[in-house]
């Protein structure tokens, strides 16, 4: 109470410090969480595959279709077996229920899945209806999640109800209800909100197939059985790829390696393409650049603690020179610094239990996670929060104890005690270690952000602004296209009408290996395959380069016409010269296709920028109504009139399906959600830590200013301006700063060159970046320090001489 100011800048610090490591530990224990409620997950693996061609390797989690069935009759080590898949070619799905009166009920879900009969047996649900063993059996079985059963049916049970899907991946069926369940609190990589059977509709078509080489579309999971070595089962596949798979693969021109991914390790460790996890922005380097903000922010409160601790030392020097005069112990004087270090810690604590609950919601809102604790958890953390309190306080209060607790009473009491070099370099040397770890967080939050701004910007080929996408699920909607088109056409707030299997931002499911005249099915390089209208390429404004592009004028492209990307023509061989006109192959299931090459255009990013230009073909689409998007592009101006002109055709065509649109680049800047999340965070924290070093420095100036007192009222009578008194009392912290600039610097690049490596496409960390930073770190110090050294700059010479 005595040092008030002293008091409030240790105890906010502290607290704010402990806030942080509370909220990162909550996102860092729901992150780690993963899976971990599934009864059998340490028995859990998921199969995946590299694929091997031309010395080439590829890592997938998708296998063929027969390849579980396979593995259960041949490895005993086995116990079940299980595969999932996505719903190839569509971001949401048609729901149609018919209530008992006739009135249907339409809306479009996401996160759908096909599962198999043993999906439920491997994985633990909550069924709040039905029966988990049996509920996949039947070949039109749906299972739903709790709130998708509520939305259809209300309070009614959802048991044996009809519900009519409209799927682009598997054709529009009737399903019945044979689950319903309650989703876990917490998270899966597996994040359904509801299942078909895969027995019915389209895929039940080729389920059974037994090739092991094609349709690697199926995420195939085994059960092990108790005691099994998961690595010594991994060293059976090779003979088993060869056996099993060696014929279909050589068909295929190719080879393949299985291996073996424990489910718990998923979403975080998981090294392979086209992952099932539909909860991205899992990663290990997040994560420890997270951990490492926490660590840092409190490091920074107790280097607070133990710098003001320290330079308030000739203040209780007096103190501690009675207390030994007296008979104290040095033993009982360090436990009364260390006591007062835990007090101080404690309260602290306190404070960051309220402040956690206050910003909770908010950090799940930039987290974008919801964060489920249950009494039991939330009474665990809360404990071991208070311990790492008890730890910071130890650790923040021990230096100025033991300090403390080493003046002889002797020179105390005559007066002799002065602060000695080594504190003073100890305590300089604490506030260049936090300005180091500020500048560090503010060089990688101005990256992070040149990044984002990169990403938002950046050509990607294509036009993707005023692009109105609609999904194309029901049967009506596919056949009302031509209609729509026509309609749409002649609106004069659009300037272009096309349809497509995909469109630039999502998955491409599609893919086959191309080559060239003279050349073998060994020589295929894989080609992402698009399927188009007309006028999809000149609707997303991709750039011809040579040939043309499809259009109503070369009806004969519907037959055997193939657009590639520059990208593929020179994989296969030829240039975007030379190609108009040539032929490509491609072989499936023994059947060889013969396209002509009818146009290139220049290389464009249909998928985000993580990933470099792969190649890429366009085909029309011979049957006009099994699109899955259609994509209109609006003029600039008007856009909610433009929509709403949209929308009332839309209506006037199909009045039993609803209408939903994205905006294209809307939804190609979801592929960077991790990304933006990140930024937001270490942006939030950065701010914090820089508060945190601020209120520091902001004692230390005080401290300063109070022990100069004299001198600068001595300097003030000889006629020293208030201008060179601010510069003194300032020049010794800037100092301190600046050296701290010149060693975050390099250890800044370093980190943010690391994480840049992530991106196929990035900025470059120019000098700019640096020149801001030291700046900014400038600034800040030099508006923290300046209050105190314009107060004591201002204050009377009289008064100062006074006061000593």
């Amino acid at each position: 109470m005595k040092s008030k100011v002293f008091s409030f800048i240790n105890v906010l610090g502290l607290s704010v410090g402990l806030t942080c490591c509370m909220l990162i530990t909550l996102y860092l224990w729901h992150e780690t969480s993963y899976d971990s409620y599934h009864k059998n997950i340490k028995r859990l693996y998921q199969v995946g595959s590299v694929f091997i061609a031309e010395g080439q390797e590829q890592r997938f989690s998708s296998c063929p279709a027969g390849l579980a069935g396979t593995m259960k009759e041949v490895f005993p080590q086995i116990e079940a077996t299980a595969r999932i898949c996505h719903l190839l070619a569509e971001d949401k799905t048609l729901m149609q229920y018919r209530n008992s009166a006739g009135n249907v009920t339409s809306f479009y879900e996401d996160k759908g899945f096909l599962a198999d009969s043993g999906f439920f047996n491997l994985f633990t649900y909550n069924f709040v209806e039905g029966n988990p063993v049996s509920a996949m059996n039947g070949p039109y079985s749906i299972v739903l999640s709790e709130e998708i059963a509520g939305k259809i049916f209300g309070a009614q049970a959802a048991l044996g109800k009809v519900v009519h899907i409209s799927s682009n991946s598997n054709g529009d069926h009737d399903y019945i209800v044979t689950g319903v369940y309650r989703p876990s609190k917490l998270p899966s990589h597996i994040d359904g909100r509801f299942f078909l059977s895969m027995y019915g509709g389209k895929y039940g078509e080729f389920i059974h197939t037994t090739n092991l080489a094609n349709n690697n579309q199926f995420f195939t999971y085994l059960l092990l059985k108790p005691g099994v070595d998961p690595k010594q089962l991994e060293r059976q596949f090779p003979a088993f790829v060869d056996k099993y798979e060696g014929k279909d693969l050589k068909e295929a021109g190719f080879y393949k390696k299985q291996f073996l991914v424990p489910v718990r390790d998923i979403h975080l460790h998981s090294t392979m393409e086209n992952e099932l996890d539909v909860t991205p922005g899992g990663s290990t380097t997040y994560l420890y650049i997270l951990a490492s903000i926490a660590l840092f922010t409190l490091l920074i409160a107790c280097i607070n603690f133990m710098n003001l601790a320290t330079a308030r030392s000739t203040k209780r020097s007096a103190e501690v020179g009675v207390r030994k005069a007296l008979g104290a112990g040095r033993s009982s004087l360090i436990r009364q610094f260390l006591g007062e270090a835990l007090l101080m810690a404690v309260i602290a604590y306190a404070f960051a239990l309220c402040f956690t609950y206050a910003l909770f919601p908010g950090f799940e809102s930039v987290a974008h996670k919801d964060i489920q604790l249950s009494t039991g958890q939330i009474v665990s953390l809360g404990t071991a929060f208070l311990f790492l309190a008890v730890i910071t306080g130890l650790v923040a209060g021990s230096y100025p104890a033991f300090y403390l607790s080493s003046f002889k009473p002797v020179r105390i009491l005559k007066g002799k005690l002065t602060n000695s070099l080594a504190v003073a370099s100890l305590r300089k040397g604490l506030v260049v270690f936090q300005f180091v770890i500020s500048v560090i967080l503010i060089v990688a939050s101005v990256v992070i952000a040149r990044q984002m701004n990169f990403l938002r910007n950046a050509d990607l080929g294509f036009s993707k602004d005023q692009q109105l996408v609609l999904p194309l699920r029901g049967s009506v909607s596919r056949k009302m296209f031509s209609s729509m088109k026509d309609a749409l056409d002649k609106n004069p707030r659009v300037l272009s009408v096309g349809a497509s299997a995909y469109y630039p931002g999502i998955q491409n499911s599609t893919d086959q290996l191309f080559y060239a005249e003279g050349k073998t099915a060994r020589d295929g390089h894989d080609t992402k395959l698009n399927f188009t209208d007309f006028n999809f390429l000149n609707t997303l404004g991709i750039q011809r380069l040579t040939g043309h592009l499809f259009s109503p004028q070369f009806p004969a492209d519907s037959v055997d016409g193939i657009i590639l990307n520059e990208k593929a023509v020179r994989l296969i061989g030829y240039t975007p010269e030379n190609a108009i006109g040539k032929k490509v192959y491609n072989e499936f299931q023994g059947n060889v296709q013969t396209l002509r090459i009818v146009g290139v255009v220049k290389d464009f990013h249909f998928e985000d920028l993580h990933v470099p230009i792969t190649a890429f073909a366009f085909q029309i689409y011979s049957t006009f109504d099994h699109f899955n998007y259609m994509v209109v592009h609006l003029k600039a101006g008007d856009i909610g009139a433009a929509i709403a002109s949209v929308e009332q055709t839309w209506h006037q065509l199909d009045p039993y399906e609803p209408f939903e649109y994205n905006f294209l680049d809307q939804q190609f800047q979801k592929n960077y959600e991790a990304d933006t999340r990140l930024s937001a965070l270490v942006g939030y924290f950065t701010a914090i830590a820089i508060c945190i070093s601020c209120l520091g420095l902001f004692g230390l100036a005080a401290f300063s200013a109070e022990q100069r007192t004299k001198e600068i009222g001595i300097r003030k009578v000889l006629g020293a301006s208030e201008g060179s008194i601010v510069a003194l009392l300032s020049g010794d912290f800037l100092k301190l700063v600046g050296i701290s600039v010149l060693l975050a610097s390099p250890i800044a690049w370093l980190i943010m060159q690391r994480w840049l490596q992530d991106f196929a496409y990035r900025t470059t960390i120019s000098w700019t970046v640096f020149a801001y930073t030291t700046t900014a770190a400038m600034l800040i110090a030099l508006i923290t320090i300046s209050f105190q050294a314009i107060r004591a700059a201002t204050s009377s010479p009289v008064k100062c001489l006074r006061s000593e």
